[in-house]
């Protein structure tokens, strides 16, 4: 990423925000992994949607770490393992906790399976996913503006800011050894083709544990 905030068509995208048909918003570009460039309240509190599933995904990596369980356990009567779970590849439905397909066949974007691997870590652990990931992830950053919902999935809020905490932690091993991250930034079961969800059917549609990765995608 460049020193300075990126152009495109000559509209400055962070002047760009202050366009945008809602009413707050948030932006923030990071180089070397600080802000350096912000537009809006970056402490604003948000509904992150599907981006709750890098703060999951995190905690689990965090949970492997501890010992709780492992990412190549058995998460599924089907025999999906927690990876496969986190990369979407264990076979289950999106918004059920219900098998649609056999584990490792095909990519399927599943919130459900989230929520499978969150009730995992609090069965191992004794917390409720919530408190762990609070304790895993959130605290240890000082992302103290996020609090998770009842899915593990979808339903987390919290600010910009803390989202460009929890991008470090993506960035460089500050949570987990970088072996761990390594492997979670590396394409689980690579060649599988899927939906990759406002973008459509991708062949192959590779993904890593929790982060999409692009790979050769197109449309992206």
């Amino acid at each position: 990423m460049s020193p300075g905030p990126s152009r495109f068509a000559g509209v400055d995208p962070l002047v760009a925000v202050d366009s945008w048909p809602v009413r707050h918003a948030a932006v923030a570009v990071v180089v070397e992994g600080s802000p350096t460039h912000a537009r809006g309240d970056l402490d604003a509190v948000f509904e992150l949607a599907s981006v709750t599933k890098l703060l999951t995904a995190m905690a689990v990596l965090v949970a492997h770490e501890e010992g709780s369980l492992s990412l190549d356990d058995p998460a599924t009567a089907e025999g999906a393992s927690v990876a496969d779970l986190l990369a979407h590849a264990g076979g289950i439905a999106p918004d059920e906790a219900v098998a649609m397909t056999a584990p490792r066949s095909r990519r399927i974007y599943s919130t459900a399976g989230y929520d499978i691997v969150a009730d995992r870590v609090a069965a191992a652990s004794g917390m409720t996913f919530p408190q762990y990931a609070d304790a895993a992830v959130c605290a240890p950053l000082g992302m103290t503006a996020t609090v998770m919902g009842a899915s593990a999935g979808a339903d987390a809020r919290g600010s910009a800011g803390d989202l460009v905490r929890l991008m470090g932690a993506w960035r460089a091993p500050l949570l987990v050894d970088q072996s761990t991250l390594d492997r979670a930034t590396s394409p689980h079961l690579g060649e599988l083709s899927g939906v990759l969800p406002g973008y459509g059917r991708q062949d192959p549609n590779p993904w890593g544990l929790g982060p999409e990765l692009r790979g050769t995608k197109d449309p992206h």
